[in-house]
This record gives C-alpha cells, structure tokens and sequence, in this order.
C-alpha cells in the first residue's frame, strides 16, 4: 500500500518497506522539510501536514482528513497485507502491475515469454495502469523529485479551478463547462486527424468554457505535457486540468510544473489512503483534486474522505468503456445526494454527454459541471459545438 508508508515510515529507510507500488512511501522521509507558497496563502510545508494528520484532536469532519496514524489501511499495511489484498478489500480489481513476470522460454537462438494471467492485464485500465507504472519510473529517473521542487518555486500561481466552475454555473444557470483537449482514446483511436491543442483550446474558451481538460497520455489517448504547457503559455485564461492517470505523487509535481491547475485522481485505481495523502498534497502545490468515480461503492468510499470539494461521476466502465447516463442519476440519489449537497461538493458529469438533453438529465440529477471531449473535439468549430451541446450560446460575452 503506497501511502500507508508514509504514515508509519518517517524515520525508517526504504529499503525495509515492501516491496509494493511505492508512488509515495519514501515522501515523507525524504521531502518533509520542503515548503511552496500557494495562491493567496502563506508558505506551506509537507511536515505541517503530517502535524495536522497526526494531531490526535481531529476528527473526522475535520479539513486535514482523519488521523492516518490509526487508519484502517496503515494497521494493514502494517500487518503484511500486499497493495493488490488492500486494494481488493476497497473494492478495486486494478492491479498496478504484474504479479508474476512472464517466464523465458527459448527454442534455438530464439527467445519468447508466456503470457499468464498474473502478467497479462485483464481489461484497458489495468494495461493503461501497467503502462504507466514503468513509464513514470522511467520520468522520475530523468527529472527527480527535488528538481521539480525547485521549478515549482519559479512557477505561476495556479488558478482556481473549482471557483472557476462555481462562477460559470452560477452566470449560466446550466452546468459549468470542462472542455477536453483530447486527440484519441483506445475505444474510438483519433478523433481529430488536424489537432492543434492552442487553437482548440482558445475555440473553447471563447464558446464559454469555465475550465480546460488536457490529455496528457500519449501511449493511448496521444496527449502531452507538452500539449499541457504549450496551451498555458499560450494566454489561456481558463483553469486546466491534467487528465492523465496518476498513480505516483511524483505526478502531482510535474503537472504542476507543467501548468495544471487541477488533477484527476481515480478513485479505481487508487486506495483511500493514496487519495487522502494526494489530495493533501494538492492542496500544498495549490492544485484542485477532482476525484473520480463510476459506482456506488467508490463514491462511498471518496465520501467517507474529507475535504472533497470536486467528484466527477464518470458514465463510462474504464474496464469495458461502455457509457450508461444513467450511472450518473443512479450515483446522486438518497442519502449520497443528500451528502452531496450538504458538503457543498460540485459533481462532474463525465461521459456520453452529447445533446442538450443528455445536459438536462444530468443537471436535474445534480451535476454542477460537465466534462466533455469527443462531441466537442470532433466539430470543425468546436465553439459552435458548445452552444449545440448546451442548446444556446453560453459564452461570456452573451451575458455581459
């Protein structure tokens, strides 16, 4: 379990803690003396967070999260318990790498690997995820941790990616408007054969986009970071989203870096202790966290978090890609609705969003914002596509 080892480890070496996905088990050790300012606050450090998580006066309802220090998961970890028996106990069937490497076999001068089912991934995420843990190490290697720190000291102060969504929703009387920046994805391949990320994202802004979503896969959706500070650079006014799959939060640095003002963290892939300690660290870099779900028992689990102030309700099975609507209505109704509201939580719709109607049903249901890629990114006038979708023309200027 990754975070679990922060919360117990401090003051042991690395090298005694399992050998498990390890995104965040050597952070505190090494990075708890490190300290960022954030938009509009004072300068914060890693180590007054642990302060907080270790305070034993919080409580649950608490900003700062429950005591990691008598949580579920650490008590597991500590026991022995591996990621993937962690996981599976939360209910996430993501492994985050093989377990079993594929074994040689050789014929003459001829060598070749069997597949088995502890290293062949059993849907997309799981090869997405797979992918990515051996892509990251690779990144890490190249630009560690402590050099990132010291390009986000240099960095511009992030936009305020949920006050953004707050004021369009507010101006509009409609959900705000997320628009993505989305070449490809595995189910449908290219969905812009001329795609310049500048130009779509201008068109978006000008047809009423709140904020930016900007994939930054490449392998299967063929984003960029590069995309990402290219559009930041370009004058974008807009808030951005990183959409990538964070599964280390080493991530969390370099999308700052590269100038996100929010993350994606996936409640399928990632346990409860790796959100608390991830969405800790996004509020230090000045990052919003939209955390997201697709069924009951993850939108339980992310609201048994607290400080949650974005969850997105995604339509689609990221293990099959289907899209049911329906997901989303069925997520926001009785007591977690009601949860919901109380909190103040902005849901995003995300999915099989593609006529004004489709934003209706979801808005009626509780959806303060949307995010949309596919029925967007396809037009030829992705501004025109906004005002399709909504049913009228959304942008700034037709309510100033």
């Amino acid at each position: 379990m990754e975070a679990a080892a922060l919360a117990t480890s401090a003051n042991k070496p690395c090298t005694s803690v399992p050998a498990i996905a390890s995104g965040l088990r050597c952070f505190r050790m090494n990075f708890g003396k490190f300290s960022f300012r954030t938009p509009g606050k004072q300068v914060q450090s890693f180590s007054s967070v642990r302060a907080q998580q270790s305070d034993p006066s919080e409580t649950p309802s608490s900003t700062t999260g429950d005591s990691l220090s008598s949580s579920v998961e650490v008590r597991q970890w500590e026991s022995g318990y591996s990621y993937d028996d962690i996981a599976a106990r939360q209910g996430i069937s993501i492994r985050r790498r093989p377990s079993t490497g594929p074994p040689q076999h050789y014929v003459g001068p001829f060598e070749f690997r069997l597949e088995n089912e502890g290293n062949t991934p059993r849907n997309i995420l799981e090869k997405i995820v797979w992918h990515k843990d051996g892509e990251v190490k690779k990144m890490k290697e190249k630009k560690p941790l402590v050099l990132l720190k010291n390009y986000i000291d240099y960095a511009p102060p992030t936009r305020d990616f949920v006050a953004a969504l707050r004021a369009a929703s507010e101006r509009t009387e409609m959900p705000a408007l997320i628009a993505e920046v989305k070449k490809a994805s595995p189910s449908k391949g290219v969905l812009r054969e001329d795609f310049d990320p500048v130009r779509i994202a201008k068109a978006y802004e000008a047809g009423g986009a709140a904020c930016l979503s900007v994939l930054t896969d490449e392998k299967f959706f063929q984003g960029s970071f590069e995309n990402l500070e290219a559009i930041r650079k370009a004058g974008v006014q807009c808030p951005l989203l990183c959409k990538e799959f964070i599964i280390d939060a080493w991530q969390l640095f370099y999308a700052r870096v590269k100038g996100a003002d929010a993350v994606l963290l996936i409640a399928a892939v990632l346990p409860d202790l790796d959100i608390k300690y991830m969405t800790q660290i996004c509020k230090i870099l000045g990052l919003a966290a939209l955390v997201e779900v697709h069924n009951e028992q993850e939108m339980d689990r992310v609201l048994g978090i607290s400080g949650i102030e974005l969850i997105g309700i995604n339509n689609r099975n990221l293990e099959t890609f289907e899209v049911d609507i329906s997901i989303t209505k069925r997520l926001l109704e009785g007591e977690r609705g009601e949860t919901i509201r109380q909190r103040d939580i902005i849901v995003v719709g995300e999915s099989g969003l593609f006529t004004p109607q489709d934003i209706a049903v979801v808005q009626e249901a509780g959806v303060k914002a949307v995010l949309v890629g596919e029925s967007l990114v396809k037009q030829d006038d992705p501004t025109k596509a906004i005002a399709g979708l909504f049913g009228k023309n959304i942008s700034p200027d037709v309510f100033h």
